[in-house]
C-alpha cells in the first residue's frame, strides 16, 4: 500500500553566511515531482564537510542564499514524474543532490538515485551514499590500487576516510593514515598505521614506512601538503587530491585554488617519471556524460551497498539527530572530535 504524501514539507534553510545556530525551519508545500524526478520521503540525511563549507559559502559552485542544503538523502519514493518507472513507488532509494536533502521530502533525481537493499538499514546507508562513491571511485577508478600495495591517507578520520580504509583492507591494501593524534588510537584499531598529518616530519615518517614510495596518496588537504605527498608516490603511484580545504578554509577567491590544483595535477602527470596525478570530482561527467555517470554511480553505489549488506563493511555513525535539530547537529559535526558520520533522520 502506497503512503500519501503529506501536503507540507519541513525544510532547513541556509539564509546567508550565518552560524550554526542562524540556520532556519521552514514548512513549505510539499513539492509534485517533475519528468525524471521522484518525490521521496526522507528517512535519513546527514552532515558533511560540504554543508559545513557551504555555510560559511566556501563550497566551489554552492548556490545563491537562500538555499536548503543536504548533500545526499535515503529514503522512500511516493510518486514518479511523468513517464517515470512506477514500480519505485514504496522502495528506497539513495540519492546524490548536493543540495537539498535536509527537508522530510524532496523532489530528486531519478538518474541521480540507486535502490538501496532491503538488508541495509536506511541511516546505515546514508554514511556510505557520497562517502562510499567518492571511496570506492578514488581506490579503485582514480588510482587503482592493487592487493598488497600501501597507500597514504589524509583524512583518515573523515567520512570518505573511514570508508577508504575499510574498502582498502578488505582489497587487502596497508594503510598508512594521517589525521591529528587524538584519532591515533581509533586508527590503530581499524588496522591502520597513523602519522600526525602536522608532524613536520611526516615526509620522513611515511619514507621510514615505505622505503620505496606509496602506491598512492589520497590527499585532502591541498598547497605544500600536495607538493609533499606527490614526492612520496613511488615509480608508478598516484596522487588523488579529493578536496582543498586549505583553500576551503581561507578567504580567498576559490576559483584559483581549484585552477591550480587541476592544472598542476596535468603538469605532473606529463612528466617523465612515471607517477601521476588527478583531481577527483564526484560530479565530473554529470552533465556531458550522463549515461556513463549512470553506470558508474549504479555499479559502485551498488557494490558498497552490497559490501555493507553483507557485513564486509559497517557503517559508523557518529551520532543521530532530528532534522530539527540542525543547530545541535551541526555544531557537534564541526567540532572535528568525531569519528564517523552525524546522521539526521525526520
Amino acid at each position: 500500500m502506497n503512503a500519501t504524501p503529506s501536503a507540507t514539507t519541513t525544510q532547513i534553510v541556509l539564509p546567508g553566511l550565518v552560524e550554526p545556530s542562524g540556520l532556519e525551519l521552514a514548512t513549505v508545500p510539499t513539492p509534485t515531482p517533475g519528468p525524471g524526478q521522484l518525490l521521496v520521503e526522507m528517512e535519513a540525511t546527514g552532515v558533511s564537510f560540504a554543508e559545513q563549507s557551504m555555510r560559511k559559502g566556501r563550497y566551489f559552485g554552492q548556490p545563491a542564499f537562500p538555499f536548503v542544503p543536504g548533500y545526499d538523502l535515503v529514503g522512500r519514493v511516493l510518486e514518479v514524474g511523468t513517464g517515470g518507472d512506477a514500480t519505485l513507488i514504496g522502495r528506497r532509494v539513495a540519492t546524490l543532490t548536493k543540495t537539498g536533502a535536509w527537508a522530510t521530502h524532496a523532489a530528486v533525481a531519478a538518474r541521480d538515485s540507486i535502490l538501496v537493499p532491503d538488508g541495509v538499514s536506511s541511516e546505515d546507508a546514508e554514511t556510505v551514499v557520497v562517502n562510499g562513491v567518492t571511496a570506492w571511485q578514488m581506490l579503485h577508478r582514480a588510482a587503482r590500487v592493487q592487493p598488497g600495495q600501501t597507500i597514504l591517507l589524509f583524512g583518515a578520520n573523515g567520512g570518505v576516510g573511514g570508508i577508504l580504509i575499510q574498502l582498502a583492507r578488505l582489497h587487502g591494501v596497508r594503510v598508512i593514515g594521517a589525521a591529528s593524534p587524538r584519532h591515533h588510537e581509533a586508527l590503530r584499531a581499524a588496522g591502520v598505521i597513523p602519522v600526525d598529518y602536522a608532524d613536520p616530519e611526516l615526509a620522513a615518517r611515511v619514507r621510514e614506512l615505505a622505503p620505496n614510495g606509496v602506491a598512492a596518496v589520497f590527499d585532502n588537504v591541498g598547497g605544500e601538503t600536495t607538493r609533499t605527498a606527490f614526492g612520496l608516490l613511488a615509480r608508478g603511484g598516484t596522487l588523488v587530491t579529493y578536496s582543498i580545504i586549505s583553500a576551503v578554509g581561507g578567504t580567498g577567491p576559490l576559483m584559483v585554488p581549484f585552477l591550480r590544483a587541476i592544472g598542476q595535477a596535468l603538469l605532473w602527470t606529463a612528466l617523465p617519471n612515471g607517477r601521476s596525478s588527478t583531481f577527483y570530482d564526484l560530479w565530473a561527467g554529470h552533465r556531458l556524460r550522463p549515461a556513463r555517470f549512470r553506470r558508474h554511480l549504479e555499479a559502485d553505489l551498488g557494490e558498497v551497498f552490497r559490501l555493507l549488506e553483507h557485513g564486509d563493511i559497517t557503517a559508523n555513525i557518529a551520532a543521530r539527530f532530528p532534522l530539527t535539530e540542525i543547530v545541535a547537529a551541526m555544531e557537534l559535526a564541526e567540532s572535528r572530535t568525531l569519528n564517523g558520520k552525524v546522521v539526521l533522520h525526520p
